[in-house]
């Protein structure tokens, strides 16, 4: 099992530093991240929000190149409709250069409604667009020679995109992915998929089922490694700290769909997951102490999943305890599965 981790820093406006989260604290947590061994740190992207969330995703990723040697440091996601493809490709591809190769690149079509309306874009061209950038932002990867492109919402004449990837033929792509069709469509297009951490188990492990099932329709091999979930985390002591970290989990999901209308493959209504508090609201987030978090992780294993990606807690506290105590209950399964490469007679 592999752990990463996505989400962003928030400075609040209007307020200082250090009454928030801050991007240098930030920072630190993501170099913390790296030394307790978790795999990868992915941005999120929103604008307009009005509560300090950064919105400039590459630029964070960039500067993360320059403080971590081993983390993967992808999107989670870019969202393609709103952006120049050709100037995604160039930035990207830069941080891949900068970073040693250690890029994964998320994308998708976004779903809030305030953010196409400030953009000035609408929402039905969503899915043209972003098929439209998939295809120039890949050309851009890969031609080494000068190409000219006309599409319905970008044209470009006689260009080449500088510097080069280093990884080939281009960085990984990921692709955001909620509904049974739009999971088709990405494995479909040989993309990896990223899962949203609204679901519940039970979504889950229907969205894993309509995964596998695509990929044996069209011949893809399934690979656990191609299939990210993410999850929000808060790890509990006390009958206490679990019922507030469960009322403060319906407040932001409920406030989520008052403010965006929907969530990520839901289609403009409260889901029944989030209809009451309690268990429904508990499973699609990984709440409790280290112990039933390791058990909610096992059963998240048995369904076939190996990579997860914890949303950045809001407390240290969770990141410490979660590296600490259940962390090692995988990484020493990990460890046992790996036959020794000592001859027998050298083992201890």
């Amino acid at each position: 099992m592999k752990f990463g981790l996505f989400g962003g820093a928030v400075i609040k406006p209007n307020a200082d530093s250090g009454d928030s989260l801050g991007y240098r604290p930030f920072m630190d947590t993501v170099s913390k991240a790296e030394d307790l061994g978790f795999e990868s740190m992915s941005l999120v992207e929103h604008h307009f929000g009005g509560d300090g969330q950064i919105s400039s995703s590459l630029s964070l990723l960039s500067h993360l190149t320059a403080i971590t040697s081993k983390l993967r440091l992808g999107t989670a996601v870019t969202v393609l409709p709103w952006h120049n493809p050709i100037l995604l490709a160039e930035q990207v591809a830069t941080i891949d250069v900068l970073s040693g190769g250690r890029v994964d690149f998320g994308v998708g079509k976004g779903y809030r409604k305030n953010e196409y309306k400030g953009f000035n874009i609408p929402q039905e061209e969503a899915l043209a667009r972003y098929l439209e950038s998939i295809e120039i932002i890949k050309k851009a990867w890969t031609s080494r020679e000068r190409f000219s492109f006309e599409g319905k919402f970008w044209s470009f004449e006689d260009i080449i995109v500088e510097p080069s990837p280093i990884q080939l033929p281009h960085p990984p792509l990921w692709s955001a992915a909620g509904s049974d069709e739009s999971i088709r469509d990405v494995a479909k297009a040989g993309f990896k998929v990223l899962f949203d951490h609204f679901a519940t188990f039970e979504r889950t492990q229907q969205r894993l089922d309509a995964w596998r099932e695509a990929c044996d329709k069209i011949g893809r091999t399934f690979d656990p490694n191609e299939v990210c979930l993410a999850r929000g985390l808060t790890i509990t002591t006390s009958d206490k700290e679990y019922e507030e970290a469960i009322e403060r989990r319906e407040v932001r999901v409920t406030k989520m769909i008052e403010r965006f209308g929907s969530l990520p493959g839901i289609e403009s209504e409260r889901p029944n997951s989030y209809s009451d508090k309690g268990p429904e609201m508990d499973e699609s987030a990984l709440i409790g102490d280290p112990d039933t978090i390791v058990l909610r992780i096992k059963t998240l294993e048995k369904m076939g999943f190996e990579y997860l990606n914890i949303l950045l807690p809001d407390d240290s506290k969770s990141l410490d305890l979660f590296a600490r105590e259940v962390m090692p209950e995988f990484t020493a399964q990990n460890q046992k599965s790996v036959p020794s490469k000592q001859p027998a007679m050298m083992a201890e």
